[in-house]
């Protein structure tokens, strides 16, 4: 097993974005598949309109990478500036999770609901609301876990494993009987 990880961590350090852009387009089509079948929802993509969610989910991938570069840096800027003590992992992986989902979240979640809906020929954002919520009582619990891990090589990774839980929960939310 440790020849896996080790795998897995030399290829998401060598190459970061096609990492997230991989991960996320498999991780996020899964999860859409999971969400579908408790659901009780037909799974209903044609091949082409498959491949296209695949494209979306690894969009998503590289905005989420890119934007956790960056609250990496705003974090320590915003810790910095107000002089406060860095030493305390778990407090900076709350508050890194807290800026992440409350400044990066809505406006990523909604440009992602954009592109589905400009790559799959639908409309509409219903359910925006339930995802927005989500930021605040999955996603910054989620993501303190995920920022107090050391190696930010993994971070995408284990994001695009939330997105997996997070479609299983809401999936069983929404069960239609």
């Amino acid at each position: 097993m440790s020849g896996i990880f080790e795998w897995y961590l030399r290829t998401v350090t060598s190459y970061p974005f096609h990492a997230a852009f991989i991960q996320f387009a498999i991780l996020g089509m899964v999860g859409d598949w999971i969400a579908s079948a408790v659901m009780r929802k037909k799974f209903k993509y044609t091949p082409f309109k498959f491949i296209l969610k695949m494209l979306g989910w690894g969009i998503l991938g590289l905005i989420i990478k890119v934007g956790f570069i960056g609250m990496h840096g705003f974090t320590a800027a915003v810790f910095a500036k107000f002089h406060w003590p860095t030493t305390n992992a778990l407090l900076l992986a709350f508050c890194m999770s807290t800026f992440t989902n409350l400044l990066f979240g809505p406006q990523m979640m909604l440009f992602h609901r954009w592109e589905d809906n400009l790559l799959q020929g639908t409309k509409g954002y219903k359910g925006m609301d339930i995802a927005i919520k989500s930021l605040i009582w999955f996603w910054i619990p989620a993501h303190t876990l995920t920022f107090s891990i050391a190696n930010h090589d993994v971070q995408v990774g284990l994001a695009a494993a939330w997105s997996l839980v997070l479609g299983l929960i809401l999936g069983i939310a929404n069960r239609k009987n």
